[in-house]
């Protein structure tokens, strides 16, 4: 896997985030408690969006640009260069056809790049003279975004936009600032915020709702010299995601790019005093990325983000003869294990051919991927809910299974803080696994054993477990991947 880099961590990074806190409202003892604590803990709670996100468990984010039309090879689009608007010409862009891969792996949801480094914009807006109102192409009335929202609205598919504002080559803006990053409180700067809160205004009040709006590398808040984002999308998408700013951050990045949570995974993180930011350039952030903390007042969930050409490549953007680095279908299991299976999303970042089609090839693999996971974790053993610290699941019969998966209602929370899994044969139970995190889901995988029973004992908590589901599933064929123990963590080089 690729070792990201500081520049590449800042790029990914910048954001906080914000959430409710309350009070828990039951007891639990403790592994080495006697008795039941005297003082119940705060418990974090998630928005009915964050709930919905968290649901999805997989997106696609479908990276485009003028750049990949106009055929400049650029990796991933990271030169200061603007384009003449009419070598836009995708002949064959089928948004359609993109939401196809999609649906093939099981995304519940899918982000366009309504804007990308250059700063064209892929909607029909005035903000400035960049965008495919200045393109030939469909006659100058093209909307990409339009076209997106629609197909995944068809097909079933939350959309998402992202939005990029920390680079314009157009308008000159680098790293957030006017000026090449050297503007920050000049008039420049003053000119590219309401430039930047008009393309705002426009992508959150045109679409309906979306699942999030995603900046890359965050957005600066008005304290911070950068555009009045929050109140606009407050306003116009209530029940939507906001990634990032110092101000909220609804989910956070996981810190690498190589498709991996830590382990554990908490969906909370802390706030660096009662009002201050929570960001992931802070130190204290940093950090805690990985494996999130499991005393933190701010739900914000990791998000697992990598790219689907990702062998000897790392294309968020096409890049030609590129086609033999698609990930193995073994290599997206694992990454979902390690992902989804710690209580993360997996967002798979897919590219678009200078034509506007996603490569037929990357749709077929999409499609084994999400045939896979559904043949293995699709239908359950035996499955059940319930509220406590002890579940015991019955098996139909004795037989053999080689996972389970753990969820938690986390509407209400995340409770448990370790646990232990316990399988029963001839009468005996035996230890399968012991874990701290579940949140929305835990996969837990270990060799196969027959066994006619599964137990769930939780050995610590901050409230009353609710468990969701825990369901058993039978082995497949071939051996799961290797998920076990606490994963490596990818931070930035010094």
């Amino acid at each position: 896997m690729t070792v990201i880099t500081r520049r590449d961590f800042i790029k990914r990074a910048g954001g906080a985030a914000f959430a409710r806190a309350m009070l828990g409202t039951g007891h639990c003892f403790g592994a080495d408690n006697a008795k039941a604590e005297t003082n119940s803990p705060r418990l974090t709670m998630p928005t009915p969006a964050q709930v919905a996100w968290q649901d999805c468990e997989i997106g696609l984010i479908y990276h485009f640009d003028i750049s990949v039309a106009a055929g400049s090879g650029m990796w991933n689009n990271a030169a200061r260069k603007t384009f003449d608007p009419n070598l836009y010409q995708p002949a064959k862009l089928d948004t359609d056809q993109w939401i196809e891969a999609a649906k093939a792996c099981g995304a519940r949801y899918a982000v366009f790049t309504a804007t990308h480094f250059d700063g064209f914009m892929q909607w029909q807006s005035d903000a400035y003279p960049y965008g495919l109102k200045q393109t030939t192409w469909r006659d100058g009335k093209g909307d990409i975004v339009a076209d997106f929202v629609a197909s995944c609205r068809k097909a079933g598919i939350k959309p998402g936009i992202y939005f990029g504002v920390h680079r314009n080559v157009y308008q000159k803006v680098w790293g957030h600032y006017a000026d090449w990053g050297a503007g920050r409180d000049t008039d420049a700067q003053k000119k590219f915020n309401a430039i930047a809160e008009k393309q705002m205004t426009e992508l959150c009040s045109r679409y309906g709702p979306l699942i999030e709006i995603w900046f890359d590398a965050g957005t600066k808040t008005p304290a911070e010299g950068g555009p009045d984002m929050l109140p606009i999308f407050e306003k116009y998408q209530p029940d939507g995601l906001f990634y990032s700013s110092t101000q909220r951050s609804d989910h956070r990045w996981i810190g690498n790019e190589a498709g991996y949570a830590g382990y554990p995974c908490w969906a909370t993180m802390p706030r660096e005093g009662k009002d201050g930011p929570v960001s992931h350039n802070t130190p204290l952030w940093k950090k805690l990325l990985p494996t999130g903390d499991n005393d933190g007042i701010v739900w914000s969930p990791a998000m697992v983000d990598t790219t689907l050409r990702n062998v000897g490549a790392h294309d968020w953007m096409w890049s030609a003869n590129h086609d033999d680095t698609v990930l193995p279908v073994k290599d997206l299991v694992k990454m979902y294990l390690e992902s989804v299976g710690r209580n993360s999303n997996l967002v798979l970042g897919e590219v678009i051919t200078p034509d506007g089609l996603v490569p037929e090839g990357d749709i077929k693999r999409l499609a084994e991927f999400g045939s896979e996971f559904k043949r293995r974790w699709g239908k359950s053993v035996a499955e059940k809910s319930a509220a406590g610290k002890t579940l015991e699941l019955k098996l139909p019969a004795a037989g053999k299974i080689d996972s389970v998966v753990i969820m938690e209602d986390i509407a209400q929370g995340e409770r448990i803080q370790s646990y232990t899994l316990e399988g029963l044969a001839g009468g005996l139970w035996k230890q399968l696994c012991k874990g701290q995190s579940i949140g929305h889901k835990r996969i837990e995988c270990f060799p196969a054993v027959e066994i006619s029973a599964v137990r769930l004992t939780v050995d610590k908590c901050k409230a009353e477990p609710q468990i969701r589901k825990l369901a058993a599933f039978g082995p497949g064929k071939g051996d799961l991947p290797s998920v076990g123990g606490i994963a490596r963590i990818l931070l930035p080089q010094a």
